[in-house]
């Protein structure tokens, strides 16, 4: 038989264990309001607007389409505009792709940058297609465009950033930017007409 002074221990043990579990579980519960009104109160404060992009300029160089394989240079020129008033962006990795119909078919990539408050960036990108193999039904319709004068393409953009508020940075994002319908001329008279991009954060 137990002895009664064994089982009051053990007792009031159990009772320690399920007071200390019900304290870590309100301290965790603490913890976890107090963050979110700490997240809410910056997002009210800085209330981030969306970044703006659009395609500003486009040529195409040395378009050479053999067969189904395609040698050729892209160069775009990106608009990138942060409207916020308090937050700065850090784009540490950027890469460019080139799509059309719903292959890619040069890539590239942009400098790492620091991009403050209020500004316009200018992405200067240049998307090679180097001995690209196209599938057969792509070249041809890349070979009818090109006599046509034009080509439709969407440029894709894919970059790691995060954000700076004072001194304060935030952990990294995928920011994914998306241009359909950009048209670049083989002849530089014809212009190039504005491209507006959605933004995907």
């Amino acid at each position: 038989m137990a002895h009664p002074e064994t089982g009051d221990v053990q007792a009031n043990r159990a009772r320690r264990s399920r007071l200390l579990r019900c304290i870590a579980i309100m301290v965790l519960v603490a913890i976890i309001v107090v963050l979110g009104v700490v997240v809410l109160v910056i997002w009210l404060v800085i209330r981030p607007s969306q970044i703006v992009y659009t395609v500003e300029d486009g040529s195409i160089g040395g378009f050479d389409l053999r067969g189904n394989t395609l040698n050729a240079t892209f160069k775009l020129s990106l608009g990138a505009y942060n409207p916020n008033r308090r937050v700065a962006i850090y784009y540490d990795l950027i890469d460019v792709d080139v799509w059309f119909e719903e292959q890619m078919i040069a890539f590239g990539d942009v400098p790492p940058f620091f991009q403050p408050h209020r500004n316009v960036a200018h992405l200067a990108v240049k998307a090679l297609a180097q001995s690209m193999p196209l599938r057969g039904y792509v070249s041809s319709d890349l070979r009818h465009q090109r006599s046509s004068g034009y080509i439709k393409l969407e440029v894709l953009m894919k970059a790691r950033i995060h954000f700076k508020v004072g001194v304060w940075k935030s952990m990294h994002y995928n920011l994914r930017v998306s241009c359909p319908s950009v048209v670049l001329h083989f002849r530089s008279s014809n212009g190039f007409h504005r491209t507006n991009c959605g933004v995907h954060l």
